[in-house]
């Protein structure tokens, strides 16, 4: 495939992503595929895995708001360099900049590595939302 295939491939799982459409995520991966915050938490590997940590993360939101800066490509690479907006039904918005980072092989995201600033995230998250995560999602949400 080529750089222009593959970043229609990266568009694509944003579209799925920020439709919360979980099972469209899982099929943009590979089986054997990663999906790392890098710093935080330990890789998610596998189209399952991937799609249920964002699910864990995502799931909650009221509403997502996507805003690319610049999406750059070459070869097999894509990367992304967006802000996305984090809407909780209880009144709370993160902005929340990412640099993400796909290798696509054949078709399908193969490693994914997101790049932010966790403490933003965590400073203005409710606190619901991150007691959710910690329990992974055995919470009830407000």
């Amino acid at each position: 495939m080529g750089t222009l295939e593959n970043r229609a491939i990266a568009e694509r799982h944003w579209e799925f992503m920020y439709a919360k459409d979980w099972d469209g995520v899982a099929s943009q991966f590979a089986p054997d595929a990663e999906y790392m915050d890098v710093g935080a938490v330990p890789p998610a590997v596998g189209p399952r895995d991937i799609a249920d940590r964002l699910r864990l993360g995502l799931g909650p939101t009221a509403k997502m708001v996507h805003r690319p800066d610049r999406v750059l490509a070459e070869g097999d690479t894509v990367v992304t360099i967006h802000v996305e907006e984090w809407h909780f039904h209880t009144g709370e918005m993160i902005a929340h900049p990412f640099t993400s980072v796909m290798r696509i092989r054949d078709g399908l995201i193969h490693e994914w590595h997101d790049y932010s600033h966790l403490n933003n995230l965590l400073d203005k998250a409710p606190r619901w939302w991150i007691e959710y995560i910690m329990s992974g999602g055995t919470t009830p949400i407000p």
